[in-house]
C-alpha cells in the first residue's frame, strides 16, 4: 500500500462553501446535476440500489428504504434493527449467508448503468457523522475490469476518525494512492455538524480531490498504470460511475457498538462539469 499522511493537515475555511463560480469554471459546463428534490423516492432514470450484505464484511445489510429525500436532501440512513438474513444458510462458509441475522441496515446509491462519465469536475456538498463504526463515502468505479484493475477512486471516505481521498489499481492486489487526514487537524470544532464540499477534478494526466477548496491528495495518471495483460491497462481513462453509501462497522469501520442510531448521511447535491 502506498500512503501519504498528513497529520498537520488544516483547513482554513470555516464555512461551507457554494458550487464553483463561472470564473472558476472557466470551460467546464454543467453536464449532469441532481439536487434531490425529488418527492421521497429517488428517480429510477439516474440511480439504482446495491442489496444485502455486499463488501468488507460490513455489517449493515443495505436496502432502498434507508435512502430517501427529505427537503432538498438526499438522506441516507443508518439503523440498528434486528431482522432474519434471508440468504442465510446453515453451515455456509460464504460471510453473506452464514450470518442468521441482520443487526444494522442502510443504503448504498449508485448511477451504475444509468450514467458514467470520463473526465470533469465533479461537486457533491454533503454531512457526515463522524462517529465510531460510520463508513460514509463518496466513490467511483470504471466501467470496464475486474475490481480493483477497472479503478476505484475514493472522492471521500471517513471512518475512525479520518478522512480519506484515494484511488485504487491494480491486478490481483490493489495499488493504493492514499491520503489519510484526522478531523484533529480541522481547526473548526464540530466539523461534522456542517455540510462540506467535496470536489474531484479529472484530467488525463491527474486526479485531483479537495474538500471546502483545499487540495488533498493528487493521483499522477501516468503512473496508475495496470501490470501488461491486465484489462483495462488505463484504468482512470475510461468512464466511472459514481456510488454514495454509508457503511457500518467491516474491515476498516471500527464498532458502532457505542454510537447513536438512526445516523444520517445527508447530500445536498451533486453536480458534474466536463469541458
Amino acid at each position: 500500500m502506498k500512503t501519504y499522511c498528513y497529520f498537520a493537515f488544516c483547513l482554513t475555511l470555516l464555512a461551507p462553501l457554494s458550487w464553483s463560480s463561472p470564473a472558476e469554471l472557466g470551460d467546464y459546463q454543467l453536464v449532469w446535476q441532481d439536487e434531490f428534490n425529488c418527492q421521497n423516492r429517488l428517480s429510477n432514470a439516474d440511480w439504482d440500489y446495491e442489496q444485502g450484505f455486499v463488501r468488507n464484511h460490513e455489517l449493515q445489510w443495505y436496502q432502498q428504504d434507508n435512502a430517501y429525500c427529505d427537503d432538498g436532501l438526499l438522506i441516507i440512513e443508518g439503523r440498528r434493527e434486528s431482522k432474519l438474513n434471508p440468504k442465510y444458510q446453515a453451515n455456509s462458509e460464504n460471510w453473506r449467508n452464514s450470518r442468521a441475522h441482520i443487526d444494522y441496515t442502510s443504503a448504498s446509491v449508485t448511477t451504475k448503468g444509468k450514467h458514467s462519465w470520463l473526465y470533469g469536475r465533479f461537486e457533491v456538498r454533503a454531512k457526515i457523522r463522524a462517529e465510531d463504526g460510520l463508513w460514509p463515502a463518496i466513490w467511483f468505479l470504471g466501467n470496464t475490469g475486474n475490481w480493483p484493475s477497472k479503478g476505484e477512486i475514493d472522492l471521500m471516505e471517513y471512518y475512525q476518525g479520518q478522512i480519506l481521498a484515494n484511488a485504487a489499481w491494480g491486478d490481483n492486489k490493489a495499488i493504493w494512492d492514499t491520503v489519510k487526514v484526522p478531523l484533529t487537524s480541522f481547526k473548526n470544532k464540530g466539523w461534522d455538524q456542517d455540510f462540506h464540499l467535496w470536489r474531484m477534478d479529472w484530467n488525463k494526466n491527474s486526479i485531483k480531490l479537495f474538500v471546502d477548496g483545499e487540495l488533498i491528495n493528487t493521483i499522477d495518471l501516468t503512473k496508475a498504470v495496470n501490470p501488461a495483460g491486465v484489462v483495462p491497462r488505463h484504468p482512470f481513462q475510461q468512464p466511472h460511475y459514481l456510488i454514495l453509501n454509508l457503511a457500518i462497522g467491516g474491515e476498516q469501520g471500527g464498532s458502532p457498538a457505542q454510537s447513536y442510531f438512526p445516523s444520517r448521511y445527508e447530500i445536498d447535491y451533486v453536480r458534474i462539469y466536463q469541458k
